[in-house]
């Protein structure tokens, strides 16, 4: 009689087989091929949020949502610089517009859904207005700093920093990242937890072993790196698709980010199913923040080395969509509780900018 594994058949089967096909590809299969590593990256993905989630209840809150967006941004980085290392110098707007889609896509997106979600199942939901407010005091400042401010120097012409002004930008966004994860993980760690307990049943559930959790830990990084290895390696069919469609080069960071973003989005919307509304939020707001805190400096220190001129400010319409978006966010939770009409109105920000980016 064969041993029970410790984790689901399939969570270890697919990124295997992801793995198979991507070092193994086969020659005339055409549009066929495509669609498989489409399968297996949407496989992998599923499959490291259900390794993230087993780890996170291994190590408990908030280091648990911490490690998933810290995993989630490192595929980021990864596919944006080397992207940009392979691209040239056609990708230099690649590292803003993904950053922008990835902040758009949480905050809009992510937070909508989980909001409508969870008032259209417990009318109104509580979270922890400490941790929030910790969280959108370091996203809008560093939103401004990387993607807003850059239009209004003036010791290079366009929206770029200077490379003395982009090393400076790269270490700001370091420090404010840096001084968020001590806040949440040492000096406030109780800003993040739940406000009590909300009776469910996952919450108390026993935690999965030692060994469970380092197998698991193992698995992630393999579902990580195959799933930045087939977007890279998709990448091409997919711009070539966009621009096929008409559509702005832009789009091209929308589905990068959408892609990266697959496995916290249903870790979010699972918590606020459950409602566990404070862990969807750690999870949103704490990966916008890795996202701009650890995306720009790495793509600061390629641009550096390499001499690459970067593109970082947004134009008019993405700034007005942008501070809607965070202005709306600052609204919708400064008061511990939401429900359904907050989600709805998020909904409709992230169509508008999903639609302009498509219809610019």
């Amino acid at each position: 009689m064969l041993k029970k594994l410790p984790l689901p058949f399939w969570t270890i089967a697919l990124p295997i087989l992801a793995w198979i096909a991507y070092i193994s590809p086969i020659n005339g299969l055409g549009i066929f091929y495509v669609i498989i590593l489409t399968a297996l990256l949407i496989g992998s993905v599923l499959a490291a949020v259900h390794h993230a989630e087993v780890v996170a209840h291994r190590v408990g809150e908030p280091y648990g949502t911490l490690l998933l967006a810290l995993a989630i941004t490192t595929i980021e980085v990864a596919l944006i610089v080397s992207l940009m290392l392979t691209g040239g110098p056609e990708t230099t707007a690649l590292a803003r517009d993904t950053v922008l889609a990835a902040v758009m896509i949480i905050l809009t997106g992510m937070i909508g859904i989980c909001l409508l979600v969870g008032g259209a199942k417990y009318r109104e939901q509580e979270f922890s207005l400490s941790g929030v407010s910790v969280a959108l005091v370091a996203l809008i400042a560093i939103t401004v700093l990387t993607l807003i401010l850059p239009n209004y120097t003036t010791s290079t012409p366009g929206p770029v920093y200077s490379q003395v002004q982009l090393g400076f930008v790269a270490i700001i966004s370091l420090v404010i990242y840096g001084a968020f994860v001590l806040t949440q993980t040492v000096r406030h760690r109780d800003f993040f937890l739940p406000p009590g307990a909300d009776g469910n049943e996952d919450e108390h559930a026993a935690p999965p072993t030692k060994k469970t959790a380092w197998l698991s830990g193992l698995l992630l990084l393999v579902c990580l790196g195959i799933v930045v290895l087939l977007a890279k390696a998709l990448a091409p069919d997919i711009e070539k698709a966009v621009i096929n469609a008409g559509a702005p080069k832009s789009l091209v960071g929308v589905i990068i980010a959408a892609v990266v973003l697959l496995p916290e989005g249903l870790a979010a919307f699972a918590a606020a199913r459950k409602n566990r509304l404070q862990t969807s939020l750690n999870l949103a707001l704490g990966s916008a923040l890795a996202s701009i805190g650890l995306t720009i400096p790495a793509v600061a220190i390629v641009a550096i080395f390499t001499g690459m001129t970067i593109t970082l400010g947004i134009d008019m319409k993405a700034t007005v969509l942008l501070l809607l978006s965070l202005f709306t966010i600052m609204l919708s939770l400064a008061t511990g509780k939401t429900n359904m009409l907050q989600g709805v109105v998020l909904l409709v920000i992230f169509a508008t900018y999903l639609f302009t980016t498509i219809a610019p």
